[in-house]
């Protein structure tokens, strides 16, 4: 079985590597590329690659309410859907969502952040928010909560293409208690309205799993009386 760890020690970073190991690292990385995600390297020395991003948000997300989702046109114009209204609703991604972002080797994890709440509208805070790697290493799962000034598309050269060696997660930026000063009023209500909701669906399900278990009861009830002795 597999454990959950995480790690907050930062690991020491070596020095920077050449332009000619970083070719060669691309190389024996695109030779091991099972698709068409490969790394190019550009005339300057930096490189261009893909990473996915699995969402593991525990807590719904703030985005404009009625807005449709963006389009690829929306996106080339680079249009911010979210500043077409002031009116926000709150929704829980799918625990399952995984998101394929095409970045360049100065991407840093704050701009992958603040990509993937864009791609998604999420009007948050970005400082909500905080993107892990996750390893596994002897039976365990093991995350490790990335700097902002860190660069994902290295971490994904030197790891390799294989995502059961190495795996980007973005969670809740968690520092203990909850800072609930860091939402909005409106926010706030939000998150009010869904745990109300799932209190009723609660008891609704336990009311229904009893209700069975007592019709259960006096059917076994009513067929014993039947019986002789």
């Amino acid at each position: 079985c597999f454990q959950n760890v995480t790690q907050t020690v930062e690991e020491e970073k070596p020095e920077p590597p050449t332009v000619q190991e970083i070719k060669q690292k691309i190389e024996n990385y695109n030779a091991k590329v099972t698709n068409c995600l490969l790394m190019k390297l550009n005339d300057d020395g930096t490189y261009t690659g893909f990473i996915k991003v699995h969402l593991k948000l525990r807590r719904p997300v703030t985005v404009p309410a009625g807005i449709r989702p963006q389009s690829i046109y929306d996106a080339l114009k680079e249009v911010n859907l979210a500043d077409m209204t002031d009116k926000r609703t709150s929704f829980y991604l799918p625990l399952d969502a995984i998101k394929q972002l095409h970045i360049s080797s100065t991407t840093t994890v704050s701009e992958v952040i603040q990509g993937l709440l864009k791609k998604f509208m999420v009007v948050d805070n970005p400082q909500k928010f905080a993107l892990f790697k996750e390893m596994r290493k002897d039976g365990q799962v093991l995350f490790q909560k990335l700097p902002l000034t860190e660069y994902p598309l290295y971490l994904r050269l030197l790891a390799g293409p294989d995502t059961d060696v190495l795996s980007f997660v973005l969670k809740e930026n968690e520092t203990g208690e909850v800072e609930w000063d860091a939402f909005s009023i409106p926010e706030l209500q939000n998150f009010l309205m869904i745990l109300d909701k799932e209190e009723k669906d609660k008891i609704q399900q336990v009311q229904r799993k009893y209700e069975k278990f007592k019709q259960r009861l006096q059917q076994t009830l009513k067929e014993a009386r039947g019986k002789p002795g």
